[in-house]
């Protein structure tokens, strides 16, 4: 539990530890030496006492898992076609889905079922598929992980666009989880200018920690612009 616990809080401060699946691959490793490095600690790369002190103590932020982005996480990889009976199988597992992800845009589908999944309480936008109408979810709040981003697509003005959630950002763009992208559940590179005015959203049962950007390196990541 401690390398997933720390894996979490190292993205959250900026240090990209790779993949959140509780392993201690070589990512990881270099992660927690960035971060040993940064703040006068021994450089190992072990998650020693010393080190997860630093990492996790009351002032670490976001190191509790977000259960809707864990959630989100669970079909990371998933395409359109070649999975499509086990991504069609988790689209529909919390009750609704608007069908066929290889007919459909279901960047909208792709997020309500991790919402719905991760926090049963909360309260889904009328027609969720609409990648527009989820500027009604929750409440406002500031880019920062484990938001909803909702995005314009063709015209700003326009109602055609794209959700997905946020992980973290450079001086050009955010890095967002989403789904219908490239065709499948990945991590993209979309422009900051493409954020809807209010298009950063925060679940309103769970409580928003306002903990700001997380800023590192995401360029070797691809970019999006058309998520049809």
């Amino acid at each position: 539990m401690s390398v997933l616990l720390a894996q979490w809080a190292l993205s959250a401060r900026g240090f990209d530890p790779g993949q959140i699946d509780g392993i201690m691959g070589r990512k990881t490793a270099a992660a927690v030496r960035a971060f040993q490095g940064k703040h006068g600690l021994s450089v190992t790369g072990v998650l020693d006492r010393a080190t997860l002190s630093a990492l996790l103590g009351n002032r670490a932020p976001m190191v509790t898992p977000l259960p809707w982005i864990e959630e989100a996480k669970r079909v990371m990889g998933m395409h359109e076609l070649r999975d499509k009976p086990r991504l069609m199988a988790w689209l529909r597992s919390d009750g609704a889905t608007l069908g066929d992800p290889a007919q459909h845009p279901w960047c909208g589908d792709f997020v309500q079922t991790a919402i719905a999944l991760g926090l049963p309480d909360e309260p889904i936008p009328a027609n969720p598929y609409g990648s527009i109408n989820w500027l009604k979810f929750g409440r406002a709040t500031e880019p920062q992980f484990g938001a909803v981003l909702v995005f314009w697509r063709g015209t700003p003005g326009g109602w055609q666009g794209h959700v997905g959630f946020y992980l973290a950002e450079d001086a050009t763009h955010y890095l967002v989880l989403g789904g219908n992208q490239s065709n499948a559940v990945t991590e993209a590179r979309i422009a900051k200018g493409r954020l809807r005015p209010g298009g950063a959203r925060w679940p309103s049962t769970f409580a928003d920690p306002k903990q700001g950007a997380t800023r590192r390196r995401i360029d070797g990541v691809a970019a999006t612009t058309n998520e049809a």
